[in-house]
């Protein structure tokens, strides 16, 4: 989970004191400052701290507040600036998924688990990477291209961050990105090196 200080305090900033979704703790880790508000410079910070190199995490920043800003902005006036806004994270959810946030950002267990139980046949507690690729095609709705590259690029990223020295990406690894504390546990493993 994301440290509990920073989500207490960007729980204050951005919604009167409410309970932070998980969804929005996912993305909690690239709210630098805690203000409720991720711009492109925080999101290459939060990639540089777990340790992606510098076009890496510049074109992530680009590619991730390019797609989502406009989802998140209050009203219909955009910004040049790019900003997502974390308490409305929820209208960037893309289709193509598989179902583990609800349409309010929530976890959804049921759905999670249904990931380990359609797709993870090698080891029911983890996926290769062709288990992963299974599971994106599976995922796939009619005519969601859009929604085909997200599944996409958050799968491939959670792989490229999150596979063991076995090349798969473990249940617990999975869970950790949903909440938001797998971004955390890598900052900290890259800080000690």
């Amino acid at each position: 989970m994301a440290s509990s200080t920073s989500c207490s305090q960007a729980a204050e900033k951005i919604g009167n004191n409410h309970e932070l979704t998980p969804l929005e703790k996912h993305v909690m880790f690239f709210d630098i400052n805690n203000d409720g508000i991720i711009y492109p410079s925080e999101t290459y910070q939060a990639f540089r701290k777990m340790g992606r190199g510098i076009f890496r995490s510049m074109f992530a920043a680009v590619l991730i507040h390019f797609t989502l800003s406009h989802k998140t902005r209050p009203g219909k006036c955009p910004s040049l600036l790019f900003p997502i806004v974390v308490e409305n994270i929820k209208y960037a959810i893309h289709g193509s998924d598989s179902g583990a946030y609800d349409s309010e950002g929530r976890f959804v267990p049921e759905k999670f688990e249904e990931i380990f139980k359609k797709h993870a046949n090698q080891n029911p507690d983890s996926l290769t990477y062709n288990e992963v690729k299974e599971l994106l095609k599976t995922n796939r709705e009619r005519k969601d291209y859009y929604g085909w590259a997200n599944a996409f690029v958050d799968w491939k990223s959670l792989y490229d961050l999150g596979k063991s020295n076995h090349g798969t990406l473990t249940k617990e690894t999975v869970r950790a990105v949903y909440d938001g504390s797998l971004f955390e546990q890598i900052a900290k493993e890259q800080a000690s090196k």
